[in-house]
């Protein structure tokens, strides 16, 4: 079972990527160079603060689908908790900025695009394998 890393590691890494997307207009290197980031601005639940997390996104008919992968660990990643608690956010796509509002896709609407997520990106399958839970898929509508 994939270990969840620590509050402070997570924090620490999510800023450096959060401020090199920043800073090279939605570009970054490393791991995720040439790979299609967004920021997503979410509320937290509890605390009612906004968090940033960056995450990969997908145009899969038109539609922008972030997947809560949260690399395979046993539970779901904080930001998707956050959507289900108030699904209105802010996202940043290169140097374009919006509010959404978040859809978690039903279970047979989300096979059907995790599928394709998995094709495209055969790592989401390899974190799918390593966990017990079906991971979630949201959509983020423009409002």
């Amino acid at each position: 079972m994939t270990e969840v890393p620590d509050a402070a590691s997570i924090n620490a890494f999510n800023t450096s990527i959060i401020d090199e997307f920043r800073a090279n207009h939605g570009k970054v290197g490393g791991q995720f160079e040439g790979a299609n980031l967004l920021l997503l601005t979410t509320t937290g639940a509890k605390s009612g603060q906004a968090r940033t997390s960056p995450l990969a996104y997908f145009d899969i008919d038109g539609k922008l689908i972030v997947i809560g992968s949260f690399a395979g660990a046993p539970k779901d990643p904080a930001w998707a908790h956050n959507l289900r608690a108030n699904p209105a956010a802010r996202v940043e796509v290169g140097s374009d900025s919006f509010d959404v509002t978040a859809r978690e896709l039903p279970r047979l609407e989300r096979d059907e695009l995790f599928d394709r997520v998995a094709a495209a990106a055969p790592g989401f399958a390899e974190y799918q394998s390593k966990t017990s839970r079906v991971i979630p898929l949201f959509e983020l509508q423009r409002t």
